[in-house]
This record gives structure tokens, C-alpha cells and sequence, in this order.
């Protein structure tokens, strides 16, 4: 009887470490796929395009070059 009992604690501790260890895989992969299923905010710009429409343009797609317009080429631009 002895050898009965100890075979089926032993079936049972492994019965609770699979379904233990399938329930942490599964709420991982749950939790990863939930992530990536978030729409990703990216940041725009508002910009005025040259034929007059407002269009929103990516952040990342911009080359900065660091400069400023001055009045003087803004003005020349407005009025081409």
C-alpha cells in the first residue's frame, strides 16, 4: 500500500507542476500577444502643404536640418 501511495503523490506532483507550468506559459503568451495588438501612437506634424491642404505628416519622417526660415524667405515663399 506504501508503494501505491507514494506512485500516486508522485503522479500528482507532477500533474500539479505541468498544469502550473502550462498556466504561467499561457498567461505570458497572452500577455505578449495583448501587447502587441496595441495600436502604436506615433507622433505627427500638422503641416500646410503648398497647393493649400492641411496634411499630417510622421515625426520620424522629417529631416530636421536645424535652421530656422528667416521673414524675408517665408514672405517670398507665401508669395510664389
Amino acid at each position: 500500500k506504501k508503494i501505491a501511495n507514494q506512485n500516486q503523490q508522485s503522479t500528482s506532483r507532477k500533474k500539479f507542476l505541468l498544469w502550473g507550468a502550462a498556466t504561467i506559459t499561457t498567461l505570458t503568451g497572452l500577455n505578449f500577444f495583448s501587447k502587441k495588438k496595441k495600436e502604436v501612437k506615433t507622433e505627427t506634424v500638422k503641416m500646410l502643404a503648398q497647393d493649400g491642404t492641411l496634411v499630417e505628416i510622421d515625426k520620424k519622417l522629417l529631416a530636421s536640418s536645424g535652421k530656422k526660415i528667416t521673414n524675408e524667405a517665408l514672405q517670398n515663399w507665401i508669395k510664389k
